[in-house]
C-alpha cells in the first residue's frame, strides 16, 4: 500500500461519520416508537392540556403494570423465536386458586409469601409449556394455544367460577398501599401504588438477564437459529424451561398484582389481553421471527398502548375501535420491520 493511500485511510478516519437517521431507525426500530409516543402526547396535551395532569399520568403507570409484566415474559420467548398465548390463562389460574387457598386455608399468611407463591406457582406452569415445547418438538404457538385451554379448563372445572368480591386483608391492604400520594387542586387524594415498583425492578431483571448473562447470549443465538445453537453446545432443553418458567413465573406475578390491585378475583378475568400485550411487544421492535428487540422498547410498546387506549377511552371512543386502532398499529410496525428487513 502506498503512502498517498495511508494518508487517505487516516484522512477518512479522522473525518467526522455523518449522522444517518436512517441508519439509527434501523440499528433501533424502538426509537420509532418512542417517537410516536411523544408526538401523541403532545398532540393529546395541546388538545386537551388535563391530559399531562397527574393523576393521568399516574393512571397511565398504574395501568402498565400488569401488561408490563406480561409483555417482558412475552418478549424474552419472542426473542428466542417463540410465541406465547396462554400467560393470561397461567396469571387467571395463578391468581384465582391462590385468592382461595389464602381465604380458605392460610388467611393470616403474609402478602411477601404471597407473592413469591404466585411466582413460583406461574414459573411451575410455564415449565409445563417449556417442556411440552421440547419434547413434541412443535411450535410453540400450538403448545401454548393447548395449554390455555388446559389451564382455564382445569380452573373453571375444579377450582371455581364463582367472583371473590372480599379478598383476604393482607391482599386488599397491598393493593391499597401508597408509594407516594398527594392531594389535587380539586381536593382528590392521588395515589401511585406501592406495587408499581414491581414493573422497573422486573424490566431491569429480564435486562440484565438478556445482556449480561450466558443464558441471554443463549436465548438470542436460538432466537437466530436453533440448528446452529445447538451445533455450537447450547442446552434447548434447559432454554425452553428457564423462558417459559420465567414468563410463568412473571405471568403469574401479574395475576396477583391485578387480583390486589382491582380487589376482586375473577377466574375469567384477563381473557382476550393478549393480542395487546403481543401488540405492545411487537411495536417495542421485537421481530416475530425472534433474535431481535429490547426491554426498553417493550416497555415503550406497553406505553404506547396504554396511552392509545386511555386517549381513546378520554375522548369517548367505543372499545370496537380501540381494536381498530391497536389493530392499525400493529400493521403498520409489521410493514415497517418487513421494509426494513428488506434494505438489510
Amino acid at each position: 500500500m502506498n503512502a498517498s493511500r495511508i494518508e487517505q485511510l487516516k484522512e477518512d478516519a479522522a473525518r467526522p461519520q455523518s449522522f444517518s437517521l436512517g441508519e439509527f431507525i434501523r440499528r433501533r426500530p424502538e426509537s420509532i416508537t418512542f417517537f410516536l409516543l411523544v408526538a401523541i402526547c403532545v398532540a393529546v396535551a395541546v388538545a386537551n392540556p388535563a391530559f399531562l395532569q397527574p393523576a393521568t399520568l399516574i393512571d397511565i403507570g398504574r395501568a402498565s403494570v400488569v401488561m408490563g409484566l406480561f409483555a417482558l415474559g412475552v418478549f424474552i420467548i419472542l426473542a428466542a423465536g417463540g410465541i406465547d398465548v396462554s400467560f393470561t390463562a397461567i396469571a387467571a389460574f395463578t391468581m384465582y386458586s391462590l385468592t382461595v387457598l389464602v381465604q380458605s386455608y392460610l388467611p393470616g399468611i403474609p402478602i411477601a409469601v404471597i407473592l413469591i407463591m404466585a411466582i413460583v406457582g406461574g414459573a411451575l406452569l410455564g415449565v409445563i409449556n417449556g417442556l411440552l415445547v421440547h419434547h413434541l418438538n412443535v411450535p410453540s404457538l400450538i403448545v401454548t394455544i393447548g395449554t390455555q385451554y388446559l389451564f382455564r379448563g382445569f380452573l373453571l372445572s375444579f377450582i371455581g367460577t364463582v367472583w371473590i368480591m372480599s379478598l383476604p386483608p393482607q391482599m386488599g391492604a397491598f393493593g391499597r398501599m401508597p408509594l407516594f400520594q398527594f392531594e389535587s387542586a380539586n381536593g382528590a387524594v392521588i395515589t401511585l401504588p406501592f406495587y408499581f415498583l414491581v414493573l422497573p425492578i422486573a424490566a431491569v431483571a429480564t435486562w440484565w438477564i438478556l445482556n449480561r448473562t450466558l443464558m441471554g447470549r443463549a436465548i438470542f443465538a436460538v432466537g437466530g437459529n436453533a440448528q446452529i445453537a445447538s451445533r455450537l453446545g447450547y442446552n434447548l432443553k434447559t432454554i425452553h424451561i428457564f423462558l417459559f418458567g420465567y414468563a410463568g413465573a412473571l405471568a403469574g406475578l401479574a395475576g396477583i398484582i391485578h387480583v390486589c390491585a382491582n380487589r376482586q378475583a375473577n377466574p375469567f378475568d384477563l381473557v382476550g389481553t393478549e393480542i395487546n400485550v403481543i401488540a405492545a411487544v411487537v411495536l417495542g421492535g421485537a421481530r416475530i421471527t425472534g433474535g431481535t428487540g429490547t426491554v426498553l422498547g417493550t416497555i415503550l410498546g406497553v406505553l404506547l398502548i396504554v396511552v392509545i387506549n386511555s386517549v381513546l377511552v378520554m375522548v369517548g371512543i367505543p372499545s370496537t375501535w380501540q381494536r381498530l386502532v391497536v389493530g392499525s398499529f400493529i400493521l403498520l410496525a409489521a410493514a415497517f420491520f418487513v421494509t426494513r428487513q428488506r434494505k438489510k
